[in-house]
């Protein structure tokens, strides 16, 4: 079947997830839906000590068997250790048919790869798959098919009911024996824990990691005692180093400097850009350095940003400090900077993944956003993204909140150079579509901005500035004139998984990727930026 962003669902894949095919971003807008629900185990007693030894113990009190599906949280990011011990102790139990439904998955957690191998995991469901297990996906290893999904959307899978969580694992910074949870005052900072909310709140066992225990209570808690079943202690859940590290940098790369400035020139040239305005980017140095150039022409204005969300970063606080943003809410912390501006700030404050991005709920805040930034391995002519599977086909990326935030913004810019390497970033067709072309309002290029035809008002607005406003057509076309078309990735007919719209629809699938058999890509005469003309120049510095 041929969905809303014209890519063909197999429906062999439909009748294997339960799923239908996307039919729009906003078509189950006000849908109703019964929420599920763990079982709990009521603890009346006073006496019952929840901490446990090890998780070996813990994994037996939680009554851990064949095909169960197992949640954790991605806070501790490439520093993570926790969602590797407790898999290596899993393992050696000889448990099998898991799935792993985890907000993201990283590098730190190819040590998972024997275990999907030998059939220890057969479900990966995440946001992001990156290194060994996305390789392992897209090469065919994992028997199941992989579903990934967008922060929201993991949120909302769980609040729904449709997955349900028979254990989830919580790293925490500190904790305190009943089970209250804190994402900072350890040696394992890492500012909130927002996306472990919905696992805490609906998993039948919860299971608390820490290597900080702090006298009771621990509170404000993050995560209350409330929903916590056992706690465990062990030396160490994260590497600090890399979990946060110094602070996050504007890019001083010219063409990525040459980006900020068009989308910072975007931003102020629209109606949006007012007191009181909200906002979103990401942590690349494109967009950093568009957030702090944007700050000096707020303190020129006299403008106050009302809201700034999301993943967050120094800039942002230093601006919240200088009182240019009101309030800062926050699902993740990237740098050091951001970690202790939520410990000492009040106007910074951490809210769940639901409250963040869930487009079933009642509200979230993605729906208030003025403005997004974000970022793209792909851009396709109907404006479509991709941002998970890289131009070998390999699984490498993450959805993250990117199609939650562009569904919910007034104005969502996307920055992708023309050119990723030798690879043309805008194209005809994307690889694979993880956010669709109607919720994308602007994008940003080195060689210049297109405007989504849809969205005529910033079309009439953005005309008259300095900006160098082209076509997307056009900005493919130069893409393509530098380098030539590339021949497609070449896929092998298995779907080994589904990228689904915020809805659970799936958008598209990803197949295993197969070995390369073609000819040599054909290349057209370079474009002259400078002139706007075909000539051959030998210069690899500007490909």
């Amino acid at each position: 079947m041929i969905n809303a962003v014209g890519r063909e669902i197999p429906e062999e894949v439909l009748k294997a997830t339960g799923k239908d095919i996307f039919k729009g971003a906003y078509v189950n807008a006000g849908v109703e839906y019964q929420k599920g629900a763990p079982k709990v185990r009521a603890n009346g007693d006073p006496t019952r000590d929840k901490q446990v030894a090890s998780i070996a113990e813990v994994l037996k009190l939680c009554g851990i068997r064949d095909g169960m599906t197992l949640g954790f949280h991605h806070h501790f990011r490439e520093g993570d250790y926790v969602v590797t011990m407790v898999m290596e102790e899993i393992h050696k139990m000889g448990i099998k048919g898991l799935t792993i439904c985890a907000s993201s998955l990283g590098k730190a957690h190819d040590a998972l790869l024997p275990m999907i191998e030998d059939g220890t995991i057969v479900g990966i469901q995440s946001s992001g798959v990156r290194g060994k297990i996305g390789e392992a996906i897209s090469t065919g290893k994992l028997r199941d098919i992989a579903i990934m999904r967008s922060h929201g959307g993991r949120v909302r899978a769980i609040e729904s009911g449709e997955v349900h969580l028979d254990i989830s694992f919580i790293g925490a910074p500190t904790c305190d024996k009943c089970g209250n949870m804190r994402a900072n005052g350890g040696k394992s900072d890492c500012g909130v824990l927002s996306y472990a909310m919905v696992d805490a709140q609906y998993a039948d066992k919860v299971v608390a990691i820490t290597d900080c225990l702090v006298p009771f209570p621990n509170i404000p808690a993050s995560i209350s005692m409330i929903d916590v079943d056992y706690v465990v202690v062990v030396d160490e859940i994260g590497n600090p180093a890399k979990i946060a590290s110094g602070a996050a940098k504007p890019t001083t790369d010219l063409r990525k400097l040459k980006m900020a400035d068009y989308c910072t020139q975007v931003v102020v040239n629209t109606p949006y850009f007012k007191d009181g305005f909200s906002y979103q980017t990401g942590v690349g140095g494109a967009s950093i350095a568009s957030t702090i150039s944007l700050g000096k022409i707020m303190e020129e204005r006299g403008i106050t940003m009302g809201l700034a969300l999301g993943g967050i970063t120094t800039p942002i606080c230093n601006l919240l400090e200088k009182g240019l943003i009101r309030k800062v809410v926050d699902t993740q912390d990237f740098d050091l900077g951001a970690i202790e501006s939520i410990k000492k700030n009040p106007n910074h404050i951490e809210i769940s993944g639901s409250e963040y991005a869930n487009p079933f709920n009642k509200g979230a805040y993605v729906n208030q956003l003025d403005f997004v930034i974000l970022a793209s391995l792909e851009v396709d002519v109907n404006f479509n993204c991709n941002v998970v599977v890289g131009s070998d086909g390999m699984i490498t990326g993450a959805q993250g909140g990117h199609p939650d935030t562009a569904a919910g913004a007034k104005c969502t810019i996307v920055i992708a150079p023309l050119l990723q390497g030798r690879i043309p970033a805008i194209c005809t067709n994307v690889t694979t579509v993880t956010t669709p072309g109607e919720t994308v309002d602007v994008v940003v290029t080195d060689y210049g901005v297109a405007i989504n035809p849809r969205r005529q008002d910033l079309i009439d607005c953005l005309k008259d500035t300095n900006l160098p406003l082209k076509t997307i057509e056009e900005l493919r076309d130069i893409a393509y004139s530098i380098v030539g078309e590339p021949d497609p990735v070449q896929f092998g007919d298995r779907v080994v998984g589904v990228i689904e719209a915020r809805d659970g629809s799936i958008i598209d699938v990803v197949r295993e990727i197969k070995e390369y058999e073609g000819a040599a890509v054909s290349c057209s005469p370079p474009y002259d930026q400078r002139t706007g003309s075909d000539r051959r120049r030998d210069d690899s510095t500007s490909r």
